[in-house]
């Protein structure tokens, strides 16, 4: 099992969703940096969901307990290390899924994997609870790629058949309204709320399209094959067993275009080098080149439902009927924002601060 990441900042897990306590330590951070705790809690509250309907009912306070690695809101330099307890927690809800799997969960493959040798209750450590520590570590990092010129914004660019705005691919402007959904119309987060609340009402569940932008980023920033910034970021981006696939710039929409509307052609602002167009995303073999990163994420619908579904005694080697219990979300896109923000944060500080720090 791989509970790691990085090369240079290297984030450790540990932990699972029903288990004492969530535990992350970020091993490589640059000694000397402040680190505001209540911005890291306004950023864990976001990816809690705020209690709309659509969302779980499980409460937890999602507090980090510092254990090491900060001395009076700096970092020492030293482990950075941070525990999560899980509070309210009932494996009791999940007894009867450790020999019947839930449909698209990782309850099967887990089975043939590990046999009954791990506690799946709520998805064990492959519970989306386990964004819960990739998120302070990004939010961590966040404020140190602050620092240094570099902001990622990300937001909801659909919900089932509901659309918001693009970034502007281009500009270094990210704004969002002021809405409870992270979007840039306020029209399009009404509609999905509606949508949501809907499919919640039903039973289902729906999935949808996170956009990020990340203004700031320098050119040069990666390396060509298999460390390109694309590479690095998709790593980190499929350990948030929601998303589904990956697109960078243009992505899967070059498949029907022309080089000569493709291309981003050359041009100089302000006395630099910038693209007149971004559709490459702002990375050209695997490299930055200045223009801000854009990349989409497609998330599932959340897989616990409450209709009935078809399913397989593994006892018995039957097949059989299963109604979900719990406490689940009926869409998990709005909580994926920050977690695609933090990730973000995460891979990006793992190649900038390991090549000019």
């Amino acid at each position: 099992m791989s509970f790691s990441l990085g090369n240079n900042i290297i984030m450790t897990v540990a932990g699972a969703s029903h288990s004492e306590s969530i535990d992350v330590t970020l091993k490589g951070l640059p000694a000397g940096e402040a680190v505001d705790i209540d911005e890291i809690n306004a950023f864990l509250k976001r990816r809690q969901g705020g209690g709309a309907r659509y969302t779980t009912a499980r409460k937890e306070a999602d507090e980090p307990e510092i254990t090491g690695g900060l001395d009076g809101g700096i970092l020492t330099g030293e482990t950075l290390c941070a525990r999560f307890i899980n509070a309210n927690a009932r494996p009791g809800d999940y007894k009867k899924m450790r020999t019947i799997p839930r449909p698209s969960h990782a309850d099967y493959t887990a089975y043939v994997k590990y046999g009954g040798s791990v506690d799946m209750s709520g998805g064990g450590f492959f519970s989306g609870r386990m964004t819960l520590p990739m998120c302070f570590a990004g939010a961590v990092c966040m404020q140190i790629l602050r620092r240094r010129g570099i902001n990622i914004r990300a937001h909801i660019l659909s919900v089932g058949d509901i659309c918001d705005e693009a970034f502007d691919p281009v500009s270094d402007e990210a704004e969002l309204s002021q809405h409870t959904l992270p979007v840039l119309l306020r029209e399009a987060g009404d509609k999905m709320v509606q949508l949501m609340e809907k499919v919640s009402g039903e039973g289902d569940s729906v999935g949808g399209c996170i956009e990020c932008k990340v203004t700031g980023v320098p050119a040069g920033v990666g390396d060509p094959i298999y460390d390109s910034v694309e590479s690095v970021i998709s790593y980190g981006m499929f350990g948030v067993g929601a998303i589904k696939g990956i697109e960078f710039g243009e992505g899967f929409g070059v498949c029907s275009d022309y080089g000569s509307k493709s291309n981003d052609g050359f041009c100089i602002r302000d006395g630099k080098v910038r693209t007149v167009t971004n559709n490459s995303g702002g990375i050209q073999g695997g490299i930055t080149n200045g223009m801000p990163v854009i990349f989409r994420v497609a998330v599932k619908p959340t897989p616990s439902i409450y209709k009935a579904q078809r399913s397989v005694d593994l006892e018995k080697m039957e097949e059989c009927e299963l109604r979900i219990e719990g406490r689940h979300d009926a869409c998990i896109v709005p909580r994926v924002v920050p977690c695609v923000e933090a990730m973000t944060a995460l891979m990006l500080a793992d190649m900038i601060l390991g090549s000019t720090d």
